[in-house]
């Protein structure tokens, strides 16, 4: 058995896009289906590809489903907390956690440990964060950031 993706639906493909790309990851392909009225596009870490652009190991599909024709409102997601998370091994907890934190991005369970992390998508979803190897040392501003929000 291989692992091959995790799905996960959202509402604003660009900032979803944006956010997994400031997190590390890279597009690998995107497909648009008009007959199904849904975009699908992959992403992989860079350690997971088989190359920029290249199908890889351990992708995310980001599923849009576009509007309704009829003018309706789309459906709405919710309940990205009980979808679970998912988790990436970064080089450096600090230095990601600083590049997203610049990008705009929420930094809900500080790196006080120097170990782990929490992040959310623009649509809800916890990303963990876990330091390679060794715990590093305790360091500001994350060893006495507070968590904020739910993760």
């Amino acid at each position: 058995m291989q692992y091959l993706h995790t799905m996960i639906r959202v509402a604003d493909p660009d900032a979803a896009v944006r956010f997994f790309e400031l997190l590390g990851l890279v597009e690998t392909r995107r497909m648009e289906n008009p007959a199904g009225r849904f975009t699908l596009i992959f992403l992989a870490a860079d350690e997971d590809s088989n190359g920029a652009g290249q199908r890889g190991n351990a992708e995310i599909e980001l599923t849009y489903n576009w509007p309704p024709e009829d003018g309706s409102p789309p459906e709405a997601y919710t309940g990205g907390r009980n979808f679970g998370h998912l988790a990436y091994r970064v080089d450096d907890i600090y230095a990601t956690c600083q590049r997203l934190q610049d990008g705009g991005v929420t930094i809900n369970r500080p790196p006080r440990d120097g170990h782990m992390a929490f992040v959310r998508s623009p649509d809800g979803i916890s990303i963990e964060l876990l330091q390679a190897g060794d715990r590093k040392p305790p360091a500001e501003p994350w060893a006495s950031m507070p968590n904020v929000g739910a993760w």
